[in-house]
């Protein structure tokens, strides 16, 4: 076997590469990780971390307005962007060095540099030295779309930007429908700013149930937030210190700052894939197996390039599992059924299994189970705001396939389901859970009475 300087590189800092160099480390191999900008990745540096702490401090402005139903009598709060931003910096500042630490811990040797391929064992750094190893991993993830053909392309941001502004704008267009767009959207209303929405198809937050979909746009939409739907920008221009965005059927928005959230592509520019011949997809993502193998067999993928599902904690389970097979002679891989999942609006989702939609093409009789209702803090408050409750049920096997719930706290509430799901929960399980209340989770196991039961057409 030729002698390389790792038994193991690794391509990217974030969450799928620092855990399958920490476990491949652990199994005794040589390990070597590169990465260009700060560890930690997309997710702890500029993406779900800081993300859920603005999240944090746009509710407070509803807690301060709920407050006086139970008797708090205050003063009119003020917030400060600079204080919130700052505090955000330091506790992300606090997190790289606990990734940092822990890939040093565990004796991986660490690059502060871009790292590319030369060959399939060969890898060059930005500072000209060349690194050679057994088996490459490549964890680079992904970064933020803005249209090509967008004329001012130039005057928008995204989320990476976002982060870092130095004031809160005043008024703030989002373009965009998933996940990011939404919560940012939620973010800055919350925050106080004049916030809208701007999405191409008739309704935001594709892919998920119809009735989530629906309820974040009817909440949204009495939180001020204006949805402008079937419309994107045709160009945008600067105006005085502020932007005009022209929508495609002429009409015109004014904000300080418009916001591109319109989904993120695989970072593979420059990396060296090509010339290798490694196995791209549709939009660069590139190919691998069940075992994270590309069509170059000593070289691998985790994590958002691979462009599969990209949440935080499947990369991490897929660099986990990488390491474990190809390093600690435990091989096993993931299971990318029943992945819960959250999106941080206000009011918040939590959904995991399938849709409506999908539950009626998978099951041959569905039953639905459905409740909404006003929480109980929202009884005091008068806040005119409902949560939902929704388990869809396989009406031959009573078997649960999805669940979904929107509202306070509904990605604590799924995180639990999942785990009885995973393990093969049915209706008749949930029903024979006793309550606890008064909660509004205890919805979940007294829904008896069946919303519909649909039964498959005929084939």
């Amino acid at each position: 076997m030729a002698e390389f300087d790792f038994d193991l590189f690794v391509i990217g800092g974030g969450s799928g590469g620092v855990r399958a160099a920490r476990i491949a480390a652990g199994h005794g191999a040589r390990v070597g990780l590169a990465e260009e900008y700060r560890f930690g990745g997309t997710c702890v540096i500029r993406g779900c971390v800081p993300k859920k702490l603005m999240v944090y401090a746009s509710r407070y402005a509803d807690a301060f307005e709920d407050a006086g139903g139970f008797g708090w009598s205050l003063e009119q709060p003020t917030f400060d962007w600079g204080t919130l931003i700052s505090a955000k910096d330091k506790e992300i500042g606090r997190l790289e060095g606990l990734y940092r630490k822990g890939l040093e811990t565990a004796r991986v040797s660490l690059f502060e540099e871009r790292a590319v391929l030369e060959g399939r064992n060969t890898l060059r750094l930005s500072s000209g030295r060349l690194v050679t190893a057994d088996k490459i991993l490549i964890a680079t993830g992904g970064a933020p779309n803005v249209d090509e053909k967008l004329v001012g392309r130039e005057h928008v941001i995204t989320s990476n930007e976002a982060f870092h502004l130095d004031k809160l704008p005043e008024r703030v267009v989002v373009v965009g429908g998933g996940y990011i767009a939404v919560e940012f959207a939620g973010i800055f209303a919350g925050l106080g700013a004049d916030t809208t929405l701007v999405y191409r198809g008739e309704k935001i937050l594709r892919g998920f149930d119809e009735d989530l979909r629906d309820a974040v746009s009817e909440a949204y939409a009495k939180r001020g937030i204006r949805l402008v739907l079937g419309q994107v920008f045709a160009k945008i221009e600067r105006a005085g210190n502020g932007l005009v965005g022209q929508l495609d059927n002429g009409a015109h928005l004014e904000a300080n700052q418009i916001m591109y959230a319109i989904g993120r592509s695989p970072n593979v520019k420059g990396l060296g894939l090509e010339a290798l011949g490694i196995e791209q997809g549709w939009n660069g993502h590139i190919v691998v197996d069940g075992e994270s193998r590309t069509n170059v067999d000593n070289i691998f993928a985790v994590g958002d390039v691979c462009d599969r599902f990209n949440l935080t904690p499947v990369a991490i389970r897929e660099g986990h599992a990488f390491a474990d097979t190809q390093f600690g002679s435990k091989p096993w891989r993931i299971d990318h059924q029943l992945i819960p999942t959250a999106v941080f609006s206000t009011p918040e989702i939590g959904t995991v299994g399938l849709s409506e939609h999908q539950a009626s093409e998978h099951c041959k009789v569905l039953d639905i189970y459905k409740s909404s209702f006003r929480p109980m803090r929202a009884t005091l408050s008068g806040r005119d705001e409902k949560m939902l409750m929704k388990l869809l049920v396989d009406g031959e096997s009573d078997k649960i396939v999805g669940c979904h719930v929107v509202g306070d706290d509904a990605a604590e509430i799924v995180q639990m389901a999942a785990i009885a799901m995973r393990m093969g929960a049915k209706k008749e399980d949930f029903d024979r859970t006793m309550a606890l209340h008064p909660s509004a989770a205890e919805e979940l196991v007294t829904m008896r009475t069946k919303s519909e039961t649909r039964l498959q057409a005929a084939r």
